[in-house]
């Protein structure tokens, strides 16, 4: 099925475009289209991950909505630069990721973005509903006294990364693993780089992050998120009856 962004959002992305910047931090989002994300979760919820996703986009336009800096679209593929151009038909800063593991695409985007003489850069992506323009904000008022700023996530990745300088291979990171943000900030220590960590939000790649993120959004008045708290509790049976007998928390 085919995901088509609400008028209201276009709306935003387009608003994106005419904005006074108040801050010299580069927002970069990577992102898949909503029938190519969210694999993990797909193998627990079926078809109904792209649902998810697409409500996890709109979450991501109304935080990209309040930034006021440069926003880059990083696309994944091909795929979802088309999707992406058929969605917003004006023009807008795109930087594919390239190949390899998340690391590897990270080295890339970063590389390219600093030969345009970008200094301060925060990475992004669409499955953390829990990101808010006060985050964001914070992380760019760290990024301007520490080389790198943390965003944690209740599994032990990331939901955001950003670094004054080029960042060091990050190929080698164990990617979509519970030590991930640890290996993180090793990686800063080694490399004699100054770290701020924020506090630990939560990213949604599985049925039980689903649960968690209901009780999260039941108090946030912002309609994208109160959109992803109704559709979560409409499906909410279906979710508790397969998770009933898990105990391990939260995994990728």
């Amino acid at each position: 099925m085919a995901h088509y962004i609400k008028p209201e959002y276009i709306t935003l992305i387009l608003n994106l475009m005419n904005k006074k910047y108040s801050t010299d931090v580069h927002l970069v989002l990577f992102f898949k289209s909503p029938d190519n994300a969210k694999s993990r979760l797909a193998l627990e919820i079926g078809k109904c991950a792209s649902e998810v996703a697409k409500l996890l986009w709109e979450c991501t336009l109304e935080d990209l909505n309040d930034w006021h800096g440069q926003i880059w679209f990083s696309p994944a593929n091909l795929g979802d630069r088309l999707w992406l151009d058929s969605q917003v038909r004006q023009p807008m800063k795109v930087v594919s990721q390239g190949n390899g593991n998340l690391g590897e695409r990270i080295n890339h985007v970063d590389k390219i973005l600093r030969s345009q003489n970008v200094k301060k850069i925060i990475y992004i992506g669409m499955d953390c509903p829990g990101l808010n323009p006060n985050y964001l904000r914070k992380a760019a008022d760290e990024l301007q006294q520490s080389d790198v700023v943390l965003g944690p996530s209740l599994d032990g990745g990331v939901v955001l990364m950003g670094a004054q300088h080029a960042w060091p291979d990050l190929c080698n990171l164990p990617w979509s693993t519970s030590r991930l943000c640890d290996e993180l900030k090793n990686t800063c220590k080694k490399s004699k780089r100054t770290f701020k960590q924020l506090h630990t939000l939560y990213d949604i790649d599985s049925k039980r992050d689903l649960l968690y993120a209901q009780k999260d959004l039941a108090s946030i008045s912002r309609i994208t998120r109160q959109n992803l708290f109704n559709w979560i509790k409409d499906n909410l049976k279906d979710f508790q009856d397969s998770t009933s007998n898990n105990t391990e928390g939260f995994t990728n």
